[in-house]
């Protein structure tokens, strides 16, 4: 029988020590080595083994094109999950969907149950709330009548059983991955050796009874998934579900898929009777928008493969500290820094002795650079009091010289803008070899930030002027 022996790891990182240390040298964290027993491995082969006999076989390797069909889809209904996931559920994947508390996981992945359990068989297990409150939940959201399978376990070799069964579900929901155990292991569940055994067994058994498993992961004060960050390498698709508190929308974003594209974006709206589709979002998040005010313009920017256009808010104004504030929501606190020092230096507009408060409206969180032209607008807009033209849209990446730099899919931007009403867009100057589709918009090419004069007339005119003259050093 192979002896037990004794590792410490650390509850941050996974990293691995012989003995145990205050202080993590990996991660430096203080205080998260924790004792852990595991079974020694037998050595391959054991005493009687020959060399030859502990040699690998040669791999039988084959060629890219083969015989295989593509991977099916298991459609849900639920037309901004299927979005999201490429299209449906494939038989076999792992799923991984995290978020902060309180946001709407369980709401999402139990409504998401209740319509795949219509036409196959599905498990809900849940090691955090009793079977009655998963009814109670059920109940609020009138899905009390779906076919769900549903029990409460943390023993995940009872789970692995039921998957193994005769009559096993072909969609498991684990929630969560925090709450499960292995009694192999003597650490407490929710330690990066139990969250990463779990998972490891989850989809060892998911690809082979070709069960699609949808675990639910917490996620840290950091905002990433809790446990090892090979938990995120190990599962097919890694979905994170976001929103602000004070708004009702919910963005489910993709993160990373095996079978469809990342980056994409599922919005729905968090009501009393659960979470509702949104089927056209640019519409919604620009529903109050107020026109003929100063400090407001709207942005075409795309996720993953939707053009989704909303309003980018700033404020700015003077400030009684020596050091100015800088308050953003929604988008990269360093890039705005960026944009900051590009338009003081390149387009003579004074920002620096002045607070800067930046919102994108609606809780959606904009990564791409696209979205520094219409920032810029924005600013200089609240700066000179002038407001940008309420039927336009803004979009284009700035570079440090005070360039408009090109971006991708301004067909898909420009559409979606003229389905929505718009008349006018503010975009970067095409390259020689860019043909854009015939549109009804008007098109304002911008080569630079000194443009900007077009849009807010003598004001920003004024401001440039200004600069170019200091610069110069008149």
């Amino acid at each position: 029988m192979a002896k037990a022996k004794t590792r410490y790891v650390c509850q941050s990182c996974g990293s691995v020590y012989t003995r145990w240390a205050g202080r993590c040298d990996a991660c430096g964290e203080w205080n998260s080595i924790s004792e852990e027993i595991v079974e020694a491995e037998a050595p391959i082969g054991g005493k009687a083994s020959t060399q030859k006999s502990n040699r690998g076989r040669a791999l039988e390797f084959v060629s890219l094109q083969g015989e295989s069909a593509q991977a099916p889809r298991l459609v849900t209904g639920i037309t901004e999950f299927d979005r999201v996931t490429g299209g449906g559920l494939v038989d076999g994947s792992a799923i991984l969907i995290g978020g902060d508390p309180g946001i709407g996981k369980s709401t999402l992945l139990l409504q998401v149950t209740a319509a795949v359990a219509r036409k196959v068989p599905c498990a809900y297990v849940s090691g955090e709330e009793a079977i009655d409150q998963v009814r109670m939940r059920a109940a609020r959201l009138g899905v009390a009548d779906s076919p769900v399978q549903l029990a409460s376990a943390t023993n995940l070799r009872n789970i692995i059983a039921t998957m193994e069964s005769e009559n096993k579900p072909r969609v498991v929901v684990v929630d969560s991955i925090q709450t499960m155990f292995i009694d192999a292991l003597e650490s407490a569940p929710g330690t990066v050796g139990q969250v990463r055994a779990c998972a490891q067994e989850l989809i060892r058994v998911a690809k082979k009874q070709g069960v699609t498993v949808l675990i639910v992961g917490h996620v840290t004060k950091e905002g990433n998934i809790a446990g090892p960050r090979i938990l995120e390498h190990m599962v097919d698709t890694v979905l994170y579900f976001e929103g602000e508190r004070g708004h009702q929308f919910r963005i489910l974003r993709g993160v990373k898929n095996r079978f469809g594209a990342t980056d994409e974006i599922g919005v729905f709206d968090m009501t009393e009777q659960g979470l509702m589709e949104v089927p056209n979002p640019s519409e919604l998040f620009l529903a109050d928008r107020q026109d003929g005010v100063a400090g407001a313009a709207v942005f075409a920017g795309m996720e993953g493969t939707r053009p989704v256009l909303v309003e980018i808010q700033a404020l700015v104004a003077p400030s009684p500290l020596a050091t100015p504030r800088r308050a953003v929501i929604g988008w990269d606190s360093n890039r705005l820094a960026m944009v900051l020092a590009v338009l003081e230096a390149r387009a003579g507009f004074t920002l620096s002795g002045n607070d800067v408060y930046l919102n994108v409206a609606g809780g959606l969180r904009i990564n791409e650079p696209a979205a520094d032209l219409a920032i810029a607008a924005a600013l200089v807009s609240s700066l000179t009091q002038t407001p940008v033209p309420s039927d336009m849209v803004i979009f284009g990446e700035i570079g440090l010289s005070g360039e408009v730099r090109s971006v991708s899919q301004m067909d898909a931007r420009l559409k979606e803008a003229e389905k929505l009403g718009f008349a006018q867009a503010m975009m970067p100057r095409r390259r020689s070899k860019t043909k854009l589709k015939k549109s009804g918009i008007r098109l304002i090419e911008m080569p630079d930030l000194l443009g900007l004069d077009t849009l807010f007339g003598e004001n920003a005119a004024k401001g440039t002027g200004q600069r170019l003259q200091s610069l110069a050093g008149e």
